[in-house]
């Protein structure tokens, strides 16, 4: 059982989320580029993407290095770099299929950009802490706003998309997995209270 649930059960997910919008635009006979469902860059767009990354990944790794929960950037070995590498690359080009490719054009057909694009991250989000149940992971919620911002921008979706796959490839080595208590952050929060009143 336990094989089925790390293997056969996320594969399933995998498909789903692949061919859903392409069936969709099929039934609807509809055509996926309508969706952006696209892998179309120019020199303008892979040079912005390269940007937005590193202005976004440089900082967190700053911050990831003096991660106070545990000792970051981790060892990895080379099969774990594979192994995490692979994964990471095939879940950004799959997640951002349904994600930014279906799921945000149909809300942008009923709203504006903005709210199509926070939309999508919460339920991007959102699922991320149901396959977890890591309450921490809804900060992937902002990557996600980045990434519905680069397929407004640019129509398609190889700039989220190679975002995606980069920070996905930066979690091997910066992303923390040990996060704060809640008792933790009421204490700093306590702190921090007790601070300002000193102040004032």
């Amino acid at each position: 059982m336990d094989v089925v649930v790390r293997n056969i059960i996320p594969t399933i997910a995998g498909l789903l989320l692949i061919f859903t919008p392409f069936q969709w635009c099929r039934f609807r006979k509809e055509d996926p580029d309508d969706y952006g469902l696209n892998w179309k860059f120019t020199g303008h767009s892979l040079l912005e993407c390269l940007a937005v990354s590193a202005v976004v990944l440089v900082p967190l790794t700053f911050v990831s290095m003096d991660w106070p929960f545990e000792s970051l950037p981790r060892s990895s070995s080379l099969y774990r770099i594979l192994n995490l590498g692979s994964a990471g690359i095939a879940a950004a080009i799959i997640e951002e299929i349904f994600y930014r490719g279906w799921v945000q054009p149909l809300f942008r057909r009923r709203f504006n950009a903005f709210c199509a694009v926070v939309f999508t991250s919460v339920i991007f989000a959102l699922s991320h802490i149901f396959v977890a149940q890591t309450p921490f992971l809804f900060a992937v919620f902002f990557p996600g706003c980045i990434m519905g911002f680069l397929r407004e921008r640019h129509g398609n979706i190889a700039t989220p998309t190679l975002f995606h796959a980069f920070g996905n490839l930066w979690a091997i080595w910066f992303a923390p997995l040990r996060w704060p208590s809640v008792d933790w952050m009421i204490g700093r929060f306590q702190d921090l209270i007790w601070r300002l009143q000193e102040i004032i």
